[in-house]
């Protein structure tokens, strides 16, 4: 965290490595980043407000959420009630259309990645894993494999391909996450964890609301990944 001394005004400063950033072949993730900022203007993603360097590092002067992330108030109330949990989720699902309006999958949309301002308000952030989907493309899909384990989507796991549908499976499990205190799939290590994800292995707790219940349904969320696949195959297009 700074402050503008002119001004008092708060800001938080990523600070990236170049040597670092070198040695990992990180560059793409950078440039990715910084592009996906400068594409947004929501009042639910944050700000990128300018960029500087030196010779050693990489400077992101970013908008301040004084309020941290979303998964240590998780942890801290242990879940959310369902009238919390509507409010926050609306605004996840706006902020998530003006990515996806920009043509822009989030990849790793998860509680870590969602950061709360000083009004307690959403901001969604951390696009190094995002992909800005061509224009010119005939599918609205990325074949690279990115994202956190336990919010990973079927289709990525099965198919290698992530869509706008696997930023809506993330938002499910966080939606479960919030209402339990836990993640729906949960094994001894990423493997086990992708196994119960494939096959749609979870449960709910005896407290999930009917109406969560309906809307996290991953065999729902599975039907229209089917066909989204099957409406961007050149048989469907030919028909």
């Amino acid at each position: 965290m700074a402050t503008e001394k002119e001004t008092g005004n708060e800001f938080a400063i990523k600070i990236l490595d170049k040597q670092h950033i070198q040695k990992e072949k990180k560059e793409k993730y950078v440039i990715t980043e910084k592009d996906v900022f400068n594409a947004m203007d929501s009042p639910f993603i944050v700000k990128l407000h300018c960029t500087f360097q030196d010779s050693l590092k990489l400077y992101f002067v970013l908008e301040y959420c004084a309020n941290g992330n979303f998964l240590d108030w998780i942890r801290k109330l242990d879940c959310f009630d369902e009238e919390c949990t509507r409010f926050y989720v609306a605004e996840m699902v706006l902020a998530l259309e003006h990515m996806h309006s920009r043509r822009i999958i989030h990849r790793d949309l998860k509680p870590e990645n969602i950061l709360l301002d000083e009004n307690m308000h959403i901001k969604l952030t951390d696009f190094g894993t995002s992909k800005i989907l061509d224009k010119d493309a005939k599918s609205d899909r990325s074949d690279s494999f990115v994202g956190t384990a336990f919010y990973v989507s079927p289709e990525l796991l099965n198919d290698k391909v992530a869509c706008r549908s696997s930023d809506l499976w993330a938002l499910g499990c966080i939606i479960y996450q919030m209402l339990s205190g836990g993640v729906p799939f949960r094994g001894a290590n990423d493997y086990q964890t992708f196994r119960k994800i494939s096959s749609v292995d979870y449960d709910f707790p005896d407290a999930f609301p009917e109406a969560a219940k309906d809307l996290v349904s991953p065999k729902e969320a599975e039907r229209k990944t089917k066909l989204e696949a099957q409406q961007s195959s050149p048989w469907y297009a030919a028909v």
